[in-house]
Order: structure tokens, then C-alpha cells, then sequence
């Protein structure tokens, strides 16, 4: 069986217990992104499902813990996984998405040209979770979680994560009527593969001023190498005529990685995940670029030469790929 088909194959036999859900493949818009509401998708890949029933029973199947454990007649998942990983890389698998808060969805950002069954949790839930175990990452970096305790918490530990969850202060979700609670950043690591060495919840500042924007940083050990990997992800201020304000956070998350990393006793590979709400042009992309933290875009992988950032596609003024960012320290080998 060729390899697209068996990655489909897998991507079926995950879903195999739920009704209603099938996974396809196509291309999505920043407004209704692949029929789940959503700010960005996942770094490059595009892959999203048609809208499932409100009764579908994906999520008691998430929290099942031998979700990947249970008997196939045909395929066995993880055989087919590592045949779709052959001859890619890095062997770490970071996933890095802006879900788009449920309270701001719902009720204050106007998706205009989305339709509602799209903006509705009960249905989003499924097809969020159910996207997230189409990539299967060893590390998941997401923004805008306004339903981590009550949804993705349990679930992606049911899943065999361990997770951590810092609000915005001034979360603008709190201003929406039956809100959920502050949105926020998320961190989830398989604990099969890591442990836990070290967390920082950072609230960056700007001119040392505390702003709403907030940072997690991890420091993890793979359990089968014993070498470290620092991950950290973040969400910068939106929009235009911020961009001050941007760079300003940018350099605090900077200087706080320094002293973070500086303190391994060996050099400490480092992936920094985010929404920067910003495009190549802005300084506090130069900022990262330039720092002494020798950090480069993951996202110049995406272009022709591998050495710039991908063009913009035909008929949009800001790629969606260039308002996230994702950083990694040249030359740093993949495997931790």
C-alpha cells in the first residue's frame, strides 16, 4: 500500500469508534478554517474533517486510554505512523495552532463568513481533538484555550499528556456574556516520551510594564536519550499599530529564554511556538532572528531555497503562516 494511502488508513482506524467523522484533506481560510473556527492552522500541513453530529462520542473515545492500543485486524497504527514519518524530519513532531478562543468565536471577533454550526463548541470540541491526534505530536503548543480545565486538560491527559495552562490576566473572553473563563496558552508534552525538568509561567512585559500577553516555558528530558529540550510558546498582541508593543515583548520572552537556557550545563536545544500576530517585515521578527540565542524560522522549510520565508499565496495580503511563528535553534539536531 502506497504511503498517502496507509497515512489514510491510520487516520481512519483513529476515528474508527466515533460516528459521523471522517478526515480529509483540504485547504482552509482564515475565517473558517477547515470547517473549525480557528486563528491558524498547524505550521504547514492542512487537514481538517466534515462537521460531526452533536451527539458524536469521539470525546469519550479521546479519554479512553487504549485509544491506540486496540486491536487491528488489518494495520497496526504505529507501523503505519512510522512509515508515514520515513524520510522526514525532525523525529520530534511539534504541532503549534491558535485554536481561536470560544467566547471571542462566539461573540465578539464577527466570523462573519463562517458558518454558525462552526462557531457552535459541541461541535468544534470534536473536530479540534480530532485534529490534534491526526498530527499525533510528541509536543502540542496552542493559544486562545479557553476550555483547557473542562475539555482539553482531562482529555489530552486521558490521552497520555502532561500538560500546563497560563490566562491572559485581562483575557478578553471575560467580556463576553457566558464566557468560559480567561483564554490563555497551553503546553502538552506525551509523557511516554519526555519528563518534566522545569516551568516558567512568564507574564511579559514592555518597557518594564506588565502587558496581558503571557509565555510558558518547559524544559523537558527525553526519557530514552536523556538529553534536554527547552520548548516555549507564547501569543503576542494583535493587531496593526502594535507593533512597538510586539517587539517590546518579544525581547522580554528573549531575555527570560536566555536565563532559562543558560542555566543547563550543556547547550539546551530550544523551539519557541506562537501566534507573533506579526509578518517578517516587523522588527520583533528581527529581533529573534538576530538573537544570540541563534534561533531561525522553522517556516523557511516551507519555501522554494529554505532560506526565506515561503511567498505570500495568490489572493491573500497576509499569509496565515506568517502571523505564527516557529523557532529553533540552528544547526541543533532533531532528536533530543
Amino acid at each position: 500500500m502506497r504511503p498517502a494511502r496507509r497515512c489514510s488508513a491510520l487516520a481512519r482506524r483513529l476515528w474508527s469508534s466515533s460516528r459521523g467523522l471522517t478526515v480529509t484533506t483540504q485547504p482552509g481560510a482564515r475565517s473558517c478554517h477547515r470547517g473549525v473556527g480557528s486563528r491558524s492552522g498547524p505550521l504547514a500541513t492542512e487537514t481538517g474533517g466534515p462537521m460531526g453530529g452533536g451527539s458524536s462520542r469521539l470525546l469519550g473515545t479521546l479519554a479512553q486510554p487504549d485509544l491506540f492500543q486496540d486491536e487491528a485486524p488489518e494495520l497496526d497504527p504505529d507501523q503505519l505512523l512510522r512509515e508515514c514519518e520515513r524520510g522526514h524530519s525532525p523525529p520530534v513532531r511539534i504541532m503549534q495552532w491558535n485554536i481561536l478562543a470560544q467566547a471571542l468565536g462566539e461573540g465578539k471577533d464577527g466570523f462573519i463568513r463562517c458558518p454558525l454550526e462552526a462557531l457552535q463548541w459541541h461541535e468544534r470540541k470534536y473536530l479540534i481533538l480530532e485534529e490534534i491526534l491526526t498530527y499525533r505530536p510528541d509536543i502540542l503548543c496552542l493559544q486562545e484555550v479557553d476550555h483547557y480545565y473542562d475539555t482539553l486538560g482531562p482529555i489530552m491527559s486521558g490521552l497520555g499528556y502532561q500538560g500546563s495552562f497560563l490566562a491572559k490576566p485581562w483575557s478578553p473572553c471575560l467580556d463576553v456574556e457566558r464566557n468560559n473563563g480567561p483564554d490563555g496558552c497551553a503546553l502538552f508534552f506525551r509523557s511516554s516520551r519526555f519528563s518534566l525538568s522545569s516551568t516558567a509561567h512568564l507574564r511579559l512585559s514592555a518597557m518594564m510594564l506588565p502587558t496581558n500577553q503571557v509565555a510558558i516555558v518547559q524544559s523537558l528530558e527525553c526519557r530514552e536519550t536523556g538529553r534536554g529540550l527547552c520548548v516555549a510558546v507564547t501569543h503576542l498582541k494583535a493587531r496593526s499599530g502594535w507593533e512597538r508593543l510586539r517587539s517590546a515583548q518579544g525581547a522580554d520572552l528573549l531575555h527570560s529564554l536566555q536565563s532559562i537556557t543558560s542555566r543547563s550545563d550543556s547547550a539546551l536545544p530550544l523551539v519557541v511556538c506562537g501566534d507573533f500576530n506579526a509578518e517578517p517585515s516587523e522588527d520583533v521578527y528581527r529581533r529573534f532572528s538576530c538573537s544570540p540565542l541563534g534561533l531561525d524560522s522553522a517556516y523557511k522549510l516551507l519555501s522554494v531555497d529554505g532560506r526565506t520565508e515561503p511567498a505570500t499565496p495568490p489572493g491573500r495580503s497576509v499569509p496565515a503562516e506568517k502571523t505564527a511563528a516557529l523557532w529553533t535553534i540552528s544547526g541543533t539536531p532533531g532528536t533530543p
